[in-house]
């Protein structure tokens, strides 16, 4: 259904990009921009810059970037409409659109599809719990015995599937849903009767406790189930199996309800099963989530990463699941979390512990009791080993592999020190095995490197070998268009210079080397000298293009007026340039907003928060200490940056023009097309020359 534009202006307006982002990453002020570590790729600094000014994102490493709306769409991996409606949510907006019935719902694509099915079938299993005979007196009552009050059941949306073969079928078809998007999302199961005659169709999920599982946004996207009588016939947990909503490596338990408090807290605690991340949060200490059973996933560890680098991890194993689960906690190390492990006394989990002793006593057991993780493994494997020197030698060598895991190297300098006085050996004997683990790491890793960059060069030797044969790099525009432009610039570029400059003849990649003009030419085409100077050029006009060089002259008219007879070669600059063209002659002149509010134009809205984005700000310590930065600010700078992005534009046409020239002299075999190149070659050899000292650059090639 269709969202009026004034609703979705209203939802964009209310929409703070700071509160949107904060909800899934951890946010950091840092002048006037809020910073964190991207939600899209793995990265151990910071590069995800968040601008309240503009209400936009931008991360510097993988390039994502957008407003409110496209962060969602981004990170939810959801559509326009669907963002729309989660905001709209979010800041409590009313959307006027005629409510859609099951059938016009499921005509949306699949994967909402599911996320509709899941929400339905999460209220039905609540109102199953609270409100049906077989619910109150079963799963209702087992709640109760573990101590869940009303507030938790609701925070956590827990309910409960009776013990029928069709229940949530008969309600659902009832409803309209139909029977393959519930199969999809999990629900039913759809088998052959014994005889293979005839399918039996029926509920996943019977006589079971529900806990629904959420993703970061509150989302249900998946459910865990515990039966509550012996049957050897029925496993006691049971989960939906991987759909298009659920990736169960990708997922944490408790993440929605936890989120907030992780990043106060700035620090997770991490348990194994639903009812210790039930209980701790009834019992105050919300900031924890569970790995359901599963062993810890990368995916897992990268989501714990987005509120706080800081893990506790709470074990209710016996010592051999806890020594297994040792072994994949080294990727933990890897991102960058600084890991620490808490056991609990034997027959004690999380869940018991906290009922037991109450909250204080629970957070005043895991400050005293916590480790970090290299003291905590080389513990366990030291008690193992016992006085066998062969196996000391081995944990030596487990301990010492996890360290070297670790990112910083101040770390990782400190934990030899303290492991080395926890074992007993020279502390110089632990940096030599680490040394010769990482230089084993990086040899291997450099023949891996140079095996895939063997394999691409022998992919690509065919095409670039065609690439190489082109002519490259010519100018926009005709001769004649580039001379009037620098005529307009007072450059005189008719003058004869006499004969070729001493280095014409110099070994030049791409003329007397084949093999590596291909090479050369590769890179260039991947991004070029002149789109350098084009990319800056719009992003002064996008940011300061209203300013007035001299009264009743602006930056716009001024670099419109230099560049008249010049097309951009790169996208999406060409587009962009075009655009302020266009509105120029209506008199207007595009700004920021223009470009950011073009979601018809993404590459163009993209770039323009690229644009606007500084990566960098000044340290408020040189304001303290009265260091005066020149800023770009100021008229006379910012005038001198257009005039000489002008200058470069016009410099870098000449010089391809003369690359142009030069390869067809080289090529040529005629006496006069030799002369002829020859001529225009010092022609725009002057033009070069010319711009060069305008521009204060000492040498041009």
């Amino acid at each position: 259904m269709r969202i009026p534009e004034d609703t979705i202006e209203r939802i964009k307006q209310a929409a703070d990009i700071v509160e949107v982002v904060g909800d899934f990453v951890s946010l950091k002020k840092r002048g006037s921009n809020y910073i964190a570590c991207c939600p899209f790729h793995n990265e151990k600094s910071p590069s995800f810059n968040v601008n309240p000014a503009r209400q936009i994102y931008k991360c510097f490493g993988c390039g994502k970037a957008g407003d409110s709306v496209r962060f969602v769409m981004d990170v939810e991996n959801i559509g326009y409409g669907e963002a729309l409606r989660f905001l709209a949510k979010k800041y409590g907006i009313e959307i006027e659109e005629q409510a859609p019935t099951p059938e016009d719902l499921l005509k949306q694509n699949e994967r909402e599809s599911l996320f509709i099915v899941l929400n339905f079938a999460k209220t039905y299993f609540q109102e199953l719990l609270t409100k049906h005979e077989e619910g109150q007196s079963i799963g209702l009552s087992y709640f109760r015995e573990r101590g869940f009050t009303t507030p938790t059941i609701n925070a956590f949306e827990l309910g409960y599937s009776l013990n029928v073969w069709d229940g949530l079928l008969q309600e659902a078809e009832k409803r309209g849903y139909n029977r393959d998007i519930l199969e999809k999302a999990g629900l039913i199961l759809n088998k052959e009767d014994d005889s293979g005659a005839k399918r039996k169709v029926f509920d996943r999920f019977r006589g079971r406790v529900m806990f629904p599982i959420h993703n970061v946004s509150g989302r249900v996207i998946a459910f865990g189930a515990r039966i509550l009588v012996n049957d050897k016939n029925q496993p006691k947990y049971l989960n939906s199996p991987e759909t298009e909503a659920y990736h169960k490596s990708q997922v944490l338990y408790g993440i929605y309800q936890a989120k907030q408090t992780i990043r106060q807290e700035d620090v997770c605690y991490l348990t194994e099963g639903y009812t210790d991340v039930i209980s701790l949060h009834q019992a105050g200490i919300k900031n924890v989530v569970a790995s359901s059973g599963t062993s810890l996933t990368l995916e897992q560890i990268r989501l714990i990463a987005r509120f706080t680098p800081n893990v506790t991890i709470l074990y209710d194993g016996d010592a051999a699941g806890i020594k297994a689960a040792l072994r994949g906690l080294d990727m933990v190390l890897e991102e960058g979390l600084n890991v620490s492990i808490v056991t609990f006394p034997d027959g004690e989990d999380p869940d018991s512990y906290v009922r037991r002793v109450g909250a204080e006593a629970f957070k005043t057991y895991i400050k005293t009791q916590a480790s970090d993780f290299i003291r905590f493994k080389t513990e366990t494997l030291l008690r193992d080993a016992g006085d066998n020197p062969f196996k000391r030698a081995e944990v030596i060598g487990e301990v010492v592999s996890s360290i070297v895991r670790i990112p910083d190297a101040l770390q990782r300098q400190v934990f030899f020190r303290t492991t080395a006085q926890q074992l007993r050996v020279d502390e110089q004997t632990l940096i030599s095995e680490g040394n010769r683990m990482i230089r084993k790491q990086q040899e291997q890793q450099t023949k891996d490197s140079q095996r895939q960059r063997d394999r691409a060069s022998n992919g690509q030797q065919n095409g670039t070998a065609n690439r190489a044969s082109g002519t490259g790099g010519g100018s926009s525009g005709s001769l004649d268009d580039i001379n009037a432009l620098l005529a307009e610039a007072g450059i005189n570029s008719s003058s004869d210079l006499g004969g070729p400059p001493d280095d014409f003849f110099a070994d030049e990649p791409g003329v007397s080397q084949p093999a590596a003009t291909s090479t050369s030419r590769s890179r260039r085409a991947e991004r070029t000298t002149l789109s350098y100077q084009e990319e800056e050029c719009i992003r002064l006009l996008i940011n300061y293009g209203t300013r007035e060089l001299e009264p009743g002259i602006t930056l716009c008219q001024y670099v419109l007026s230099e560049l008249d007879d010049i097309n951009f070669q790169t996208s999406p600059y060409d587009l962009m340039l075009t655009l302020y063209r266009e509105a120029f002659l209506h008199g207007d002149i595009l700004t920021a907003d223009d470009f950011l509010n073009k979601s018809d134009q993404p590459e163009a809205q993209q770039e323009a928060i690229t644009l606007t984005t500084p990566r960098h700000e000044i340290s408020d310590g040189w304001l303290k200490h009265e260091i005066i930065v020149p800023s770009e600010e100021d008229l006379e700078i910012l005038a001198d940056a257009a005039f000489g992005n002008v200058l470069r534009i016009k410099k870098t046409l000449a010089e391809e023009k003369m690359l142009e020239i030069r390869r067809g002299i080289i090529e040529t075999s005629d006496p006069a097309e030799s002369d002829r190149l020859m001529a225009e070659y010092m022609h725009f050899k002057r033009i070069d020359v010319e711009i060069a000292k305008l521009l204060g650059t000492v040498i041009s090639g």
